[in-house]
């Protein structure tokens, strides 16, 4: 029996970690902290996560939230007329929801991983509660087959170093500031079916709203991206969690008046219901060399980080930990060199290089061609619902986002 290493409890270890025990791999799992601190601990991501992604879990048996998550139906885009936010209310100029093929759902990560964890030890996987450092992988390298580093935080990403060519950005592009909340009314355009909404707001930044699930039911998610420097950019050094929902309260009525309206009965999920933080989006090498001479393979967020501003970290752990399952399993009893990491990650690079390039340009002022396709979609429904389903599929912006051309084609053959 083939003996693999995971390295990290998030949503790519882990269920890369029960794959490979649903086909009979010995398969050790080192988190740095145990179920129960993760369920009580703050929460870690807005991962409202669309179909594939959503059925990679299903074929692993892994949806065991399904039937108690909000199923998320639209995608709706507003953008805040410039400069309308000084002085007097803020304007919408563009206003839309596109219907999903299929719904997304949002499960708190703090249920989920704290969940599947659970679930990988009833089936008999072994859980080392350790915080890894570098010499201790330099360790497991000998004795395991295959380690896999999922963790996207700290030492061991450093082993891992930048892919200056498919790393345009070298700093922070937005800060990051999310209040999980509960008392948020219904959006009054679609008060019957539920929708992320993405506010923006020119040379400020983002609003996102989505539903979620958590540990106390139906809630939603509130998820300030703001310019860096920026009035969004306030929330750094912020430790009180009321503080923290005051603030984005008073930046949703001042910037997102719309969204504000149906806010001002929230009140926190709990005292972990609040977090702050920003990165640089960064794409790194995906083979990381210890000391001793071993090898490791970098896992999703590692190896390809992107802004959330898309929505595309959860859905690409669950992409990555697919193709990665998918990779070991077709090696059967071949040795896992540095040429078969090499082809792994680059067989998922041909799925993420979609969501880097799609990420990348949301966070630069978008050009003319683009504007003009986010306020047909205003006004042709099939625009908007097309808009939607690239959060699922990001590769069909090839087809119609980033050309003028392509998109100039693509709208006149609507009106024609």
């Amino acid at each position: 029996m083939r003996k693999i290493l995971v390295v990290g409890a998030g949503q790519s270890g882990l269920q890369l970690a029960l794959g490979l025990q649903s086909h009979d791999y010995e398969v050790t799992l080192l988190s740095n902290r145990t179920a129960d601190e993760i369920r009580s601990g703050r929460v870690m991501s807005t991962q409202v996560m669309f179909h594939t992604a959503l059925q990679h879990e299903r074929d692993l048996q892994l949806n065991l939230w399904e039937s108690q998550a909000s199923r998320i139906e639209g995608l709706g885009v507003s953008v805040a007329a410039p400069g309308s936010h000084d002085p007097g209310p803020t304007q919408r100029v563009i206003d839309w929801v596109g219907r999903l093929d299929h719904y997304a759902q949002s499960v708190d990560q703090r249920v989920k991983m704290a969940g599947w964890m659970d679930t990988f030890v009833q089936r008999g996987g072994q859980l080392v509660i350790h915080g890894a450092a570098v010499g201790d992988l330099d360790f497991f390298a000998r004795t395991y087959d295959l380690v896999l580093v999922s963790a996207g935080k700290g030492e061991l990403v450093q082993m891992f170093g930048r892919d200056a060519s498919r790393s345009p950005y070298a700093e922070p592009q937005r800060a990051l500031a999310v209040a999980y909340v509960h008392g948020l009314g219904p959006r009054p355009e679609h008060p019957v079916f539920d929708a992320v909404r993405c506010n923006l707001v020119p040379g400020v930044g983002e609003l996102f709203v989505m539903p979620t699930f958590t540990a106390s039911g139906r809630a939603d998610i509130l998820f300030w991206e703001g310019v860096p420097g920026g009035p969004v950019d306030v929330f750094n050094g912020v430790k009180d969690p009321a503080e923290h929902l005051s603030l984005t309260l008073e930046l949703m009525k001042k910037f997102v008046p719309w969204e504000y309206a149906r806010a001002t009965k929230v009140e926190l999920t709990d005292a972990g219901g609040t977090l702050s933080g920003r990165y640089a989006p960064t794409v790194r090498h995906p083979i990381g060399r210890l000391p001793g001479g071993g090898l490791v393979l970098g896992v999703a967020d590692v190896v390809v980080a992107n802004d959330p501003i898309t929505g595309q970290g959860s859905n690409s752990a669950a992409k990555c930990a697919a193709v990665y399952l998918a990779s070991i399993l077709e090696r059967g009893e071949g040795e896992f060199d540095e040429d078969w990491m090499r082809a792994t990650f680059e067989r998922y690079w041909e799925t993420a290089r979609h969501v880097t390039k799609w990420t990348n340009a949301m966070l630069a002022p978008p050009p003319e061609h683009v504007l003009n396709l986010i306020g047909a979609a205003g006004q042709v429904q099939p625009v908007a619902d097309r808009f939607a389903n690239g959060f699922d599929d990001p590769s069909d912006f090839e087809n119609f986002f980033y050309e003028p051309e392509k998109s100039s084609a693509y709208l006149s053959s609507l009106a024609g």
